[in-house]
């Protein structure tokens, strides 16, 4: 018998990935969720209604009365992919950030204690460990949260309420902390997308201060699988980092997509730097290794191939992003 699986923010980038992985399976009947904001694409999950154990409900999660319509059913397991998630704007406006990463995420965990889910998988982020500097290690899991802007601190804040649920009512929940994804069906307004979109176009590529931030980039390939990983093998009450040790500068990265698409480096352009802009991240992921036996397989190399594939060939899939999303 099909586990019944409930994935809120399955529209955007992560979610339907991950839905995407699932499918391949047919071992779960999955209820996608999602609010439809300008992250929320309908071209990301279109194929997705050619399956018979899919089901597409549009819902917020800040919305009490919508989830009481959703969870009339009992599920087996919640994802919870659904979150604000661009730094830039949250430094803009944070109030989406928060009603929406800690809010929600509440919610659901109000429907844990309601008996209306067996477990909870909340998606984290590295980015709640705060910075690193050139010679430290790799965060793991039990590393203090230090976010460094609204973005992070709405993710840590979530972080510490499912801790708290798990602590208190000894809730089935279990957190994991991934880093930096890219891949198919990314918004543009994140930077590996938006690389390649404005390489493609010769358009001047915008780069934060000097472009030495360091990120640790992982194919969103790999991260679905070891969030399956968790779902089935995981403890209640862990934190699992999800990390692939390729770390990069962003302007390396840039580089290395300007090389590969034959364009000149002429394009980059150094702007005035993110406020609190994080040095480094970095996690390291023994514990789902050591614990799960998780490893990643895709090499950045071989990702960014990819990935500047898919979207070369779903051009009219960016720009109906950045229409709807209101970028550059």
């Amino acid at each position: 018998m099909n586990k019944k699986v409930l994935i809120t923010g399955g529209a955007g980038f992560i979610g339907s990935n991950f839905i995407r992985h699932l499918l391949k399976t047919k071992n779960y009947d999955i209820t996608n969720i999602d609010a439809m904001t300008y992250a929320g694409n309908e071209e990301s999950i279109k194929e997705f209604s050619n399956y018979s154990n899919y089901l597409f409900i549009k819902a917020d999660i800040t919305n009490n009365r919508e989830l009481d319509k959703v969870f009339s059913d009992h599920y087996d397991i919640i994802v919870n992919f659904a979150a604000e998630t661009h730094v830039d704007r949250s430094i803009q406006n944070a109030s989406s950030f928060i009603h929406t990463n800690v809010i929600g995420t509440h919610n659901l965990l109000q429907k844990i204690l309601e008996e209306k889910a067996g477990k909870m998988i909340q998606i984290s982020t590295d980015e709640v460990y705060g910075s690193l500097e050139l010679n430290e290690n790799p965060f793991t899991e039990t590393n203090p949260l230090s976010p460094n802007n609204p973005y992070s601190a709405s993710k840590a804040s979530a972080d510490l309420l499912v801790r708290s649920f798990y602590k208190t009512y000894k809730a089935p929940i279990i957190i994991t902390r991934c880093s930096n994804n890219y891949g198919p069906y990314q918004h543009p307004e994140k930077l590996i997308p938006k690389i390649i979109y404005h390489a493609l176009n010769n358009l001047e590529i915008p780069i934060y201060g000097n472009g030495t931030n360091i990120r640790d980039w992982l194919f969103v390939e790999d991260h679905c699988r070891a969030i399956h990983t968790v779902m089935e093998r995981g403890l209640s009450g862990e934190i699992y980092n999800i990390g692939s040790n390729n770390e990069r500068t962003n302007l390396g990265v840039a580089q290395i997509i300007l090389k590969i698409l034959g364009k000149s480096e002429e394009l980059i352009t150094f702007v005035s730097d993110r406020k609190g802009h994080d040095y480094r991240y970095a996690v390291n992921w023994n514990k789902l290794n050591d614990k799960l036996g998780w490893t990643p397989s895709i090499s950045f190399e071989d990702g960014i191939r990819k990935t500047l594939e898919w979207y070369m060939n779903h051009y009219q899939w960016i720009e109906k992003s950045i229409k709807t999303g209101d970028i550059t």
